[in-house]
């Protein structure tokens, strides 16, 4: 394990600041990553594979609506996300960088890279980027509902406090053998107050509405993925948000999807799902191995 220093900062963007935390290496760095979260996280999700990122600086947003960043005014979208990366980028006075995502980050790394691909030199996508099977037709309730299953019932709960929450939390069969303090950390950065005197997850529904539909019905993704350039490695878990087989790409879609995008290096980490993939030591010292692969070829 290695050690970072720990920081944030607000930067502009459209409709207010994005929180982004930044994780100088102690001692020499060598080199810097842009890490992604997914649809309701938080860049809280990233330490498990910093603390394997020696030397490496580690950047990580709130995406808007999410975490310290979910008071911004406007949209969600992938554009929006694309966009705010650049703003991230140019705070920091970085003019490119690998980008690793996870999940819907993985999408926002895809179009990131699409509509500003001199910010990017490669991409590390891990169970996302690549289109969902998703049927076609739906209503945006019921794709919600379909991609994401009890995640997003959980955006409109409320808790008394955060033990309640972590409670909550504690049967989740994602993270059964796999629960940490780090774990806790992440989901109690999650809270914000309701207003009413409870907590609540601080991804409204509705922002998470916009982002799923935007990301599986808007020609934003498609045109990325259509149009992809930079070199890209593509992870996945066999196993889904519920610790379900199969994960988000079926063994069978996953063929198709592969075949449609050949330049896509594919590799599948056995044993993880959509969570430990990246939320837990097994997860991030499969992924920590493939980052600095991309960084040194950069």
């Amino acid at each position: 394990m290695t050690e970072h220093s720990y920081r944030t900062i607000d930067v502009p963007v459209a409709g207010g600041d994005l929180r982004v935390a930044v994780w100088d290496p102690v001692g020499e760095r060598t080199a810097d990553v842009l890490l992604i979260h997914g649809v309701t996280s938080s860049h809280l999700a990233w330490p498990y594979v910093v603390d394997r990122l020696p030397g490496v600086q580690a950047i990580a947003p709130d995406l808007r609506g999410r975490g310290a960043s979910n008071d911004l005014e406007g949209g969600s979208s992938m554009r929006a996300h694309a966009d705010d990366m650049a703003a991230v980028l140019d705070a920091l006075g970085i003019e490119r960088i690998v980008v690793v995502g996870h999940s819907m980050g993985a999408f926002v790394a895809v179009v990131f890279a699409h509509l500003h691909p001199e910010r990017v030199s490669r991409l590390v996508l891990i169970d996302g980027g690549l289109p969902l099977d998703v049927p076609e037709g739906l209503d945006a309730d019921t794709m919600v509902s379909s991609i994401l299953g009890p995640t997003a019932a959980r955006l409109s709960m409320r808790f008394a406090d955060a033990d309640a929450y972590l409670d909550f939390w504690r049967d989740h069969p994602a993270f059964r053998g796999a629960w940490t303090p780090t774990l806790e950390s992440y989901l109690a950065y999650d809270l914000v107050d309701d207003g009413e005197g409870m907590l609540r997850p601080a991804t409204s529904y509705e922002t998470t509405a916009e982002d799923t539909v935007d990301m599986n019905t808007g020609s934003t993704l498609t045109d990325a993925v259509a149009g992809l350039r930079h070199p890209a490695r593509f992870l996945t878990a066999p196993r889904g948000l519920q610790n379900e087989e199969p994960g988000l790409y079926s063994p069978r879609y996953l063929e198709e999807v592969l075949a449609a995008s050949p330049e896509v290096a594919h590799e599948r980490l056995d044993g993880l799902n959509h969570y430990t993939i990246v939320m837990s030591d097994a997860g991030a010292a499969a992924i920590s191995p493939v980052i600095f692969d991309e960084l040194r070829a950069s």
